[in-house]
């Protein structure tokens, strides 16, 4: 209760959600001490996949025991999911002690939700300074909070793709305005970036970065990854060849961010061993994305049928599920519920062979399309329909055995599903 009063009040600060600018930020964090330089970042950015990448860089640091700091957006279900320090999320009174010390320097000045959180995360890993931290960047990069650091390990640049264009100009909404923006500032050390979904992508952020000073490496020119049979996959670069097992997570997409979190960890000379790659991919906890819910009152709806719940958003992220979803031999049905600001036909035309789709509300998010609207977008679509909300989705899915359920579209819904399960 405590930490629910305290996260009304910081929300109130600020008229507006987001409000681009480093300066709030800067500000608050120069009366906290300026911790943000008193710590060693590892920054990741980029449209999809930075979660992903997280957890496969947490998860193999911690089999080499580095204690590690984490900090991520959104969360899921709960926002103790953002602030984890020495490898374990803080709890709901500890997290409302951090927040209330913060404010209480803050003084009641207006700063945005996002960017009190960011401060707060920065001042508390301050108070572990031989600990690894790996930051994720919240919308673009350049005047996102965590971008006032002043140096860092690395910047690991995750595939980018057009999102949030709402937020751009109709005349600036092009992937070359979206790279610059995640890009153009990124700090002279080290820069690791992912496959791309495009050859256009890819060298829109070489020619973005092309006159920083870092030392650069690129995915296929630097490192690469291989499928092998008998479940295993090879990872490669200049340190030499892996063979890895394929990780306890779903999707070929996975392999690609697991390599670039492998890149960044060997080219950083932290003394990882391939023993503890090796553990590491095995152990990688990555809520919705591709998440199978094998227990609880939603998997009982469903009996002996997969249920997937992903929170992939955009197009790359629908690329990646339907590459995924047809690598299957099975009717495939999908449940969505989206944000209004989203590229809501684009989203869903990247889905092919469905068997069927369902429309829901998302509750508690007045910035989300209706489940009924977002059916009248796609009505040229075969077997669509809309259901009010999840239970009665699933409900009214005339599921045959062997057939697999995919709920998407947003992570707002996601956390909902694993919430009501």
């Amino acid at each position: 209760m405590r930490l629910q009063i305290i996260l009304k009040k910081l929300q109130k600060l600020h008229p507006k959600e987001i409000d681009l600018s480093l300066e709030r930020c800067k500000e608050l964090c120069k009366k906290l001490g300026n911790p943000q330089n008193k710590i060693e970042v590892i920054s990741v950015l980029g449209t999809n996949g930075k979660n992903s990448t997280i957890s496969a860089m947490l998860a193999i640091l911690k089999e080499a025991n580095f204690n590690c700091n984490v900090y991520t957006s959104p969360h899921i279900l709960k926002i103790n999911e953002r602030f984890v320090f020495n490898n374990k999320e803080l709890s709901d009174d500890e997290l409302a002690d951090l927040f209330e010390e913060v404010e209480n320097i803050n003084n009641n000045n207006p700063i945005t939700f996002f960017e009190i959180l960011t401060a707060s995360f920065f001042y508390k890993a301050a108070q572990y300074p031989n600990n690894i931290n790996l930051v994720e960047a919240g919308l673009f990069h350049r005047f996102d909070a965590t971008n006032i650091i002043k140096q860092n390990l690395a910047s690991v640049v995750t595939s980018i793709s057009k999102d949030h264009l709402d937020w751009l100009p109709k005349n600036e909404q092009t992937i070359e305005k979206i790279v610059f923006e995640k890009t153009s500032t990124l700090l002279n050390s080290n820069i690791i970036v992912a496959k791309q979904s495009s050859d256009e992508t890819m060298n829109c952020i070489k020619k973005t970065i092309s006159q920083n000073q870092s030392n650069k490496i690129f995915f296929n020119k630097d490192f690469s990854y291989s499928v092998a049979e008998n479940n295993f996959f090879y990872y490669e670069d200049k340190f030499g060849g892996l063979k890895l097992q394929m990780p306890n997570i779903k999707g070929q997409y996975q392999l690609e961010n697991i390599s670039t979190a492998i890149a960044t960890l060997r080219i950083l000379d932290l003394e990882i061993k391939e023993e503890h790659i090796q553990k590491g991919v095995t152990k990688i906890s990555d809520l919705a994305r591709l998440q199978e819910i094998k227990s609880g009152k939603l998997k009982e709806l469903v009996k002996k049928n997969k249920l997937i719940v992903d929170g992939s958003h955009n197009e790359d992220g629908a690329r990646a599920l339907n590459e995924y979803l047809q690598s299957l031999d099975c009717n495939k049905h999908v449940i969505v519920g989206m944000m209004s600001n989203k590229r809501h036909e684009k989203f869903i035309s990247y889905f092919k062979n469905i068997t069927s789709l369902t429309t829901v509300d998302i509750p508690n998010q007045p910035n989300a399309i209706s489940g009924k609207d977002l059916v009248k977008k796609f009505k040229n679509l075969p077997n669509v329909k809309y259901q009010p909300n999840i239970l009665e989705a699933i409900k009214s899915i005339n599921l045959k055995e062997g057939d697999i359920l995919l709920i998407t579209g947003s992570l707002y819904l996601a956390g909902e599903v694993l919430s009501l399960n």
